[in-house]
């Protein structure tokens, strides 16, 4: 792949959280009843970014979960015919809280189905929002971002690479044009 141009740096990425900590605050009229659960991989960093922010602004620590959605995806069995399981972590109940999910790439939304599936498995939320660092279009659903860091409109030729200190050392996002050999 072939690097088109680097779309945020640390700081951007940090100004995009704390924003999309003040609008969630704000749609939900504080944080009673609220959670933060990140999609893995890199939604986990990110939520936990969230919930820093949100303590921050509001002085009260949100409960966070960890969404594994592996066994819920509809292209599972184009990836392996032995999925991996990492495990899902979420150490309270959903029942009638405001949940959001957390994921760092929304694309074609299939991501966001499965993640769905997933929550509505464990119980019956009051209301699933769904926050992304970017949203680059594409939807082959209809699934739409509540808040978002960044709208990057892309082609499908493109790839859009979101790099978090936690797993890859630096914090930045990136487009990738595909080189066809």
């Amino acid at each position: 792949m072939k690097l088109k141009a680097q779309i945020m740096d640390e700081i951007s990425v940090e100004r995009a959280i704390v924003r999309i900590a003040h609008q969630i605050i704000e749609k939900n009229h504080g944080v009673d009843d609220l959670c933060i659960i990140g999609i893995k991989t890199r939604g986990i960093p990110l939520a936990s970014r969230l919930v820093t922010a949100i303590q921050s602004i509001e002085g009260v620590q949100v409960e966070m979960g960890k969404l594994d959605i592996s066994l819920y995806r509809d292209d599972i069995s184009n990836m392996s015919d032995d999925p991996v399981l990492n495990s899902t972590d979420i150490p309270f109940s959903i029942v009638n809280k405001n949940v959001i999910l957390v994921d760092d790439v929304i694309f074609t939304g299939r991501t966001v189905r499965a993640a769905m599936d997933a929550i509505m498995a464990l119980g019956r939320p009051a209301t699933i929002q769904l926050a992304a660092l970017i949203d680059r279009g594409h939807r082959e659903l209809p699934i739409r971002t509540d808040y978002v860091g960044k709208n990057i409109p892309t082609s499908k030729a493109e790839v859009v690479s979101v790099h978090l200190k936690e797993y890859d050392g630096d914090t930045s996002v990136r487009l990738y044009e595909k080189v066809l050999n």
